[in-house]
This record gives C-alpha cells, structure tokens and sequence, in this order.
C-alpha cells in the first residue's frame, strides 16, 4: 500500500493523488478482505461451485452494465448540478424499466438459459434480477458521489461489500448451502454498498428532487443521448467480450475449467480494483475540467506512464509465482487457476492500463469509435473462444487470454491516436 502511494504521489500531483489515495485505502481493505478469506472459501466450495457463480455473474454483468442506459456515468460530467440530478434520475427510472425486462426475460427463456449452462444455473435464475437492480443502484450512487467527489465515502462502499459479501458466503458455506452460497453473498455484496450512498444522496440532495421537471427529463435525455445511443452498445459489447466468452467456456470444456477461471481472474483483479479502478473513477471526475482547458492529453499520458510502472511489476510477478503459490494458499485441486493466471497476466496488466483512461474518447466526444472498438473486442474474443472450443479444446482459456491482450493493447493505441490530434495548451 505505502508503496504505491509513493509512486503515485511522485507521478501525480495535487488532488487526484489525495483522491486516488482516498479509494485506494478503502479498496486495499476491501481487497485484502477479499482475499484473506478466499482460501476459505476455497476450501467450503468445490471448482465446480464456484464455475456456477462465475456463468451466473456473466448473465448479470452483461444486463447490469446496460441497466442505467449508460446515463450514469455522463453524471459527473454537466456543469450544473441540476443537469447532473436529472441523469441520476433518468438513471434509476432506466434500472426500474431494464429490471422488470430482465425478470420477464428470465421467464420466458428459462428454457434456453438451462440449454446454454447445461442446466448450471437451474434454480438460481430467479436471483438475476435482483442482482441487476442492486447493481444498477450501486452504479448510479456512486457516480453521484463522484460527482461530488465523496471518494472516502465509496471507499467505505467498498467495505462494507466486501465484509458483507465474504462473510455472507463463509456463513452459508458451512451450512452446506453449496453454490447458493456464493450467490446470495454476490448479491449480499452489491446491497451493502447501497446504504451509505443512498444516505448520502438523501441527506445531502434529496430535496432537490422536488424541482426536477418532465421537461428537463426530456431535455437533458436528448442532450445526452449518445450516452444510451453509443455507449450503452459499448458497454454491451465490452461486457460480452469479457462475460459471453466464460459462459461458452463453461459449455465447451471439461470438468470445472470456468471455476478455476473464475479464481484466476478474482485474484488477478485484486491489484485492478485496488489502483486501476480508483485512479478511473478518479481520471473521469478530473477529466472533463483538463478537457475544457485544453490539458486532457498530457494528463492521459500521465495517467497510462503511472498505471504502467505500478502495475508491470506487480502482474508479473504474480504472473510468474502463481502456479507455484496457488496449490499451496488455496489447495492442490485449484493448481490449474494458477497456469491460468500465468496466461492472463499479459491481458490483465494491459487492461488495467487501458482501463482508466478508456472514458477519454466519450469526453472527447467520440462514442463511435468506442462502441466500433468493444465490437470488435466482442467479435475477436467470443471468435477466439468459439473457434477453440470447437477444434482447440484443451487452450480454450489460453485463447481466451491472447485475444484479451491483444484487444487491450489495440485500445490503448486508439485512445493515444485520438488525443493526439487535440490542440496543446
């Protein structure tokens, strides 16, 4: 932690350091939570468990991601608060309506769903929409809290999710409650970050509520509506990428591959969450003020150079001592988790990367290109997984960490390329 609060501080400047730091601390713990008590949990649960938690967190991922219409994350970026509180509320109205979607779409094609897990999920679809709602919630809370920039606040979010969540699946897994178990401590977890920032929101912009018109709901909606038009296809496709390829994983390949998936990629986007998802939240809240006056470019430089030297060593090095650590921490039978994670460390330490600063094409105004971007990631990964799953079986999820680099690596070269052409201050 002390470590790479220095590097940041010796790369940045001013609040973003005291603000990165802010999230780091909060998500440190959490993290650190998280993976004290995973060893546990590895123990209470087989591979086989935990690849049910990980198709079921891939069918709530790509609706959740798509729940606010993409609205939430355009709320740190008006100028007015007022233009803020209305996508906050075109938020929530957009979660509501992508819910009650969800719940008849879970009725009506529970058959098919069965058919596509092989029957992995039976009895645990009726928890996916409840899990999009908190989800949706959660999103919308926070980036109103970025808005304001309560970064402790979130950081304390983050907290309460990981003891609520962990401490739920260890409870639940001594009762011998199996996969279950880990399901409603994901959804435990998602619920506890609510309370703080729902008491956030309320006492400090409740009442504002009371102003909010139909026809700025309209107005504000079409000012913004590349966010839904653009982004929420972005995000679809970002999330399909990531999540459709685990669902095939889990058809296609023997014994519990999408179980020991689901370790390695846990235990991988432990150093994401703990740097790279703080310094994000962090660079969108900043990013529109150094688009305005002309310094967006070099601070996305900044930003990538930073994200680079903390987190090169750290995947690394976990890269290369995890097949010989993870057998020991977390048990012989999870040995394949830790090859796993020596192939997904290239692909992790360039999204962690590319990640951060991946919102600067929407505040430069170019949702077209992101969305064309995470389509062509959809097509590359889901393609590399579906052409391995049918002639390549036994380096299906090797396949599936080549392309993600690859994908990542692309991205970041986009993003350069497009601040390039901004005028310099």
């Amino acid at each position: 932690m002390d470590i790479f609060k220095q590097k940041i501080k010796t790369l940045f400047q001013g609040s973003f350091v005291r603000n990165v730091s802010m999230l780091v601390g909060g998500t440190a713990f959490a993290q650190l939570i998280t993976i004290i008590l995973l060893p546990v949990l590895t123990r209470l649960y087989s591979p086989e468990d935990f690849g049910v938690l990980a198709v079921y967190l891939s069918f709530v991922s790509l609706i959740s991601v798509v729940s606010c219409l993409r609205l939430e994350i355009a709320i740190p970026i008006p100028k007015e608060d007022k233009d803020a509180l209305v996508l906050f509320v075109l938020s929530l109205g957009s979660v509501v309506v992508i819910t009650l979607l969800t719940v008849v779409g879970t009725i009506l094609f529970s058959k098919q769903i069965y058919l596509a897990t092989e029957g992995k999920l039976e009895g645990y679809v009726w928890l996916i929409p409840l899990s999009v709602f908190f989800s949706g919630i959660y999103a919308a809370l926070q980036y109103w809290a970025t808005r304001h920039k309560a970064f402790s606040l979130v950081a304390k979010t983050r907290l309460s999710q990981a003891v609520g969540g962990s401490s739920t699946q260890i409870g639940l897994g001594y009762a011998g409650l199996g996969p279950l178990g880990l399901l409603i401590g994901q959804l435990v977890s998602i619920g506890a970050g609510i309370i703080g920032l729902s008491r956030y929101f309320i006492k400090n912009s409740s009442s504002l509520l009371r102003d909010v018109k139909f026809s700025e709901l309209k107005s504000v909606f079409k000012q913004y509506d590349r966010f839904p038009k653009y982004s929420t296809w972005e995000a679809f496709a970002n999330s399909g990428a990531m999540q459709i390829p685990v669902i095939l994983i889990a058809y296609y390949a023997v014994s519990a591959e999408a179980g020991f998936l689901m370790l390695a990629m846990r235990l991988l986007s432990a150093p994401m969450s703990l740097i790279g998802g703080a310094v994000g939240q962090v660079y969108l809240a900043e990013a529109s003020e150094k688009n305005y006056e002309g310094q967006l470019r070099q601070f996305t430089h900044n930003t990538v150079r930073a994200l680079a030297k903390i987190g090169t060593p750290t995947i690394i090095f976990a890269g290369m001592a995890a097949p010989f650590l993870i057998p020991i921490i977390f048990g012989k039978e999870w040995q394949r988790a830790g090859i796993l994670i020596a192939w997904m460390s290239p692909w992790f330490l360039m999204q962690f990367i590319t990640s951060p600063v991946s919102m600067a094409l929407h505040i430069t105004n170019n949702p077209k290109i992101a969305m064309l971007l995470q389509f062509f990631g959809l097509l590359l990964r889901v393609g590399g997984v579906v052409i391995s799953g049918l002639y390549y079986r036994s380096y299906i999820v090797e396949v599936y960490a080549i392309t993600g680099f690859i994908f990542y690596s692309i991205y970041l070269f986009v993003v350069l390329s497009v601040l390039s052409y901004l005028p310099k201050k």
